[in-house]
């Protein structure tokens, strides 16, 4: 199963679903949203698309009622967990949040397979050791709605997954 990982889209519905088009053209199957979406009118175009979305709040929670309003409205494609997000996908346990340390430290545990996060505005991907003596993939898609951070070139980034083979790749929206 391949998945589409945003994060950062701060009211920027544009870009927002040309990366879950662009996902969705590769054979993904759902998105995680990891925060700082902000207004919840910034998914009905992604929704549109028709893939489920998983989405998380960030540091910048917008107006959580709406929230709810959209995910009661969206015919269960909309799927909005709150703070953070334990999910199963494709046989997967994933972790989502937006804050890069939570990411780390629950990484660290051993109990997910792929912990997601966002908030730096950077995109990366790494392998974190686990107490269990393993690793987890960590990842975090940067900013789809191409805010950078001071002294990082603006990019559009977006992260597209297979969770069959763990595979995973930055992508970069043109703009």
């Amino acid at each position: 199963m391949k998945i589409c990982i945003v994060s950062d889209s701060h009211d920027r519905a544009g870009p927002l679903a040309a990366a879950v088009a662009e996902a969705q053209a590769a054979g993904a199957q759902a998105v995680i949203h990891c925060g700082d979406l902000i207004g919840a009118n910034t998914l009905r175009e992604s929704i549109k698309l028709g893939m489920p979305l998983h989405v998380v709040h960030g540091n910048n929670l917008g107006d959580p009622m709406a929230m709810h309003k959209l995910m009661a409205k969206s015919g269960g494609l909309l799927t909005y967990h709150g703070q953070d997000a334990e999910l199963e996908l494709g046989g997967r346990r994933i972790f989502a949040t937006h804050y890069p340390h939570y990411g780390r430290a629950l990484a660290c545990t051993g109990d997910y397979d792929l912990v997601c996060c966002g908030h730096s505005h950077v995109a990366e991907i790494a392998w974190q050791p686990n107490i269990k003596g393993g690793q987890t993939l960590l990842v975090n898609p940067g900013s789809v709605s191409g805010i950078g951070t001071p002294g990082v070139e603006e990019a559009f980034t977006w992260i597209l997954g297979d969770l069959t083979s763990m595979a995973f790749e930055i992508h970069t929206l043109e703009h």
